[in-house]
C-alpha cells in the first residue's frame, strides 16, 4: 500500500485532543477510549490558557505516542515540529499562525507526514506548493475548541476544490458532527476530524461508533 493510501484511510476518522478538551474523562483516559473504538488517527493538539506546561505537557505527549503506537493508529503533533522530531510522530500539522509549512517540511524530512490548516482556496494551493501532504479545511461550521477560528466555510470550499481536481486529500474541521459526514464526504473530502464531539462527550466511544457508523457508508 502506497503512503498516499496509507494517509487517506488516516485521514477517515481524525481525533484531535488536548487536555484543555476533554469532558469527564482525563486526556488519556479519554484517548484510549477513542482508540479502542476505532479513531483512525490522532493528533495531540496542546494550546490554549488551560494546557498543560513544561514536563507536564512532555509527559503527556509521550504517554500519547506510546498510546498511539499500541493502537498501531498515526501520531500527529499540532505545530510543535521539535517535540515531534523527538517523539518520532507519524505526522505534523500546522495553522496558518505557526511555522510557514514550507519551512516545516524542510525539518521534517519526506519520512513524516505533513498536513495544514486552510480557509481559502489560495491558503489551500499554497500549502500545496509548500509540501504538504493533506489540507485540513474549516471551520466547517461555528465551533467551541479554538477561540480564534475563522468565519465557517461549509461545503462550498471542498466542492471547489474537488471542482479544480486539487491533488491533496481534505478533511473538514470546526463543530463536525455524525450528521455532517454524508455532505462532507460528498463534497469531496476524504474524512472528518473531530475535537470535542468525542473529547466531550458523555460517552466518546459511543460518540466515535456514530461517526464510523457515517463513514462506513461511503
Amino acid at each position: 500500500m502506497s503512503k498516499e493510501l496509507d494517509l487517506k484511510k488516516a485521514l477517515r476518522l481524525y481525533f484531535v485532543m488536548g487536555s484543555q478538551d476533554i469532558g469527564l474523562y482525563d486526556p488519556l483516559t479519554t484517548l484510549e477510549i477513542a482508540l479502542k473504538a476505532g479513531v483512525s488517527c490522532y493528533q495531540w493538539r496542546e494550546k490554549g490558557p488551560l494546557s498543560l506546561k513544561e514536563a507536564e505537557r512532555i509527559a503527556f505527549a509521550q504517554a500519547a505516542r506510546r498510546l498511539c503506537a499500541n493502537y498501531h493508529v498515526p501520531f500527529f503533533v499540532d505545530d510543535d515540529v521539535e517535540l515531534a522530531l523527538k517523539l518520532s510522530a507519524d505526522g505534523v500539522h500546522v495553522g496558518q499562525k505557526d511555522e510557514g509549512a514550507q519551512t516545516v517540511r524542510r525539518r521534517i524530512g519526506t519520512d513524516m507526514w505533513l498536513g495544514v490548516s486552510v480557509h481559502s482556496l489560495e491558503e489551500a494551493e499554497h500549502a500545496h506548493a509548500d509540501g504538504a501532504d493533506y489540507i485540513g479545511v474549516g471551520p466547517y461550521k461555528p465551533t467551541q475548541s479554538k477561540a480564534d477560528a475563522e468565519s465557517p466555510v461549509g461545503d462550498k470550499l471542498f466542492r471547489e476544490l474537488t471542482k479544480r481536481d486539487y491533488p491533496l486529500p481534505t478533511v473538514a474541521i470546526g463543530g463536525v458532527t455524525p450528521n455532517d459526514v454524508s455532505t462532507i464526504l460528498s463534497a469531496g473530502a476524504a474524512g472528518v476530524a473531530v475535537i470535542s464531539a468525542i473529547s466531550k462527550s458523555p460517552d466518546p466511544a459511543k460518540s466515535v461508533d456514530r461517526f464510523l457508523s457515517e463513514l462506513n457508508m461511503y
